[in-house]
């Protein structure tokens, strides 16, 4: 099932990343790598994107529990052809996943890429983003398709 392998990429690449910031960076440190466009800066994040939620680890490890349960009981219903909605998925999964081994450990997850204009995110964040924005893709194509055939 490639979607797991997907997943587990994502996990496994979102929480190495984390751990090398963790083991060589200190807690608010910056590093610039494009001065004032993008650093490398280790915060702890207790809430969703952007801090909302914050300290609400509880549900946000049941809401990635939830999202796991789903995909379980409908990708096998997804008919075959769909790779940008088995993809997208699987970045989600993935994505989702790799927080809540951060939520779990430390009731925080760890943050890194910070363009300065933007909230401070990492990998899973954006595995999350990236399959949601190929999951609604998916949709409006299918849709569109639809559309055609009336």
């Amino acid at each position: 099932m490639p979607i797991l392998l997907l997943a587990a990429v994502v996990v496994a690449f979102d929480q190495w990343s984390k751990y090398y910031v963790e083991s060589h960076m200190q807690l608010g440190m910056s590093i610039p790598l494009i001065e004032n466009v993008f650093h490398l800066t280790y915060v702890l994040n207790p809430g969703a994107a952007f801090g909302m939620l914050e300290h609400r680890t509880s549900f946000f490890i049941v809401v990635a529990l939830l999202l796991v349960a789903a995909v379980v009981y409908f990708y096998p219903r997804i008919p075959p052809g769909h790779l940008l909605l088995r993809t997208g998925i699987g970045l989600q999964v993935g994505g989702a996943v790799g927080n809540v081994i951060d939520r779990v450990k430390t009731g925080y997850v760890i943050d890194f890429f910070d363009f300065r204009i933007w909230p401070v995110f990492n990998i899973a964040d954006m595995a999350i983003v990236g399959g949601v924005g190929m999951i609604i893709l998916s949709i409006l194509r299918s849709q569109q398709k639809e559309g055609q055939h009336e």
